[in-house]
């Protein structure tokens, strides 16, 4: 259940109230006995969560953390690998200029 705020508007007097979401709001100050009161708009509160389990099943342990980094690992090197035995297949790809032009040749 949520807790309310109100305030009257004659008094100025503002307290919380614990209520039903389904329950009308409340009219009458409790302070001056008139019927100014307003609910106002609250920012809410926060979640609470209660019980064990919570922290636990959020984080990953160790072992997996481990895990993962390994399987990571791998791959990366799988992939430089990779990367390594086509460098070695093109060696075209050194001889090209990087601006685009052809490559000027001395002669003698």
């Amino acid at each position: 259940m949520p807790t309310y705020d109100y305030k009257c508007s004659e008094c100025g007097y503002e307290f919380e109230k614990f209520q039903q979401i389904t329950a009308s709001p409340l009219r009458k100050c409790p302070e001056c006995g008139k019927m100014k009161l307003k609910r106002l708009i609250g920012t809410g509160a926060g979640a609470i969560f209660k019980g064990s389990g919570f922290y636990e099943t959020d984080y990953r342990s160790e072992s997996y953390k481990a895990g993962e980094k390994k399987a990571s690992e791998a791959k990366s090197e799988k992939k430089s690998g990779k990367d390594a035995a086509k460098s070695e297949k093109s060696p075209s790809s050194e001889s090209k200029p990087q601006d685009g032009k052809p490559a000027e040749t001395k002669s003698a």
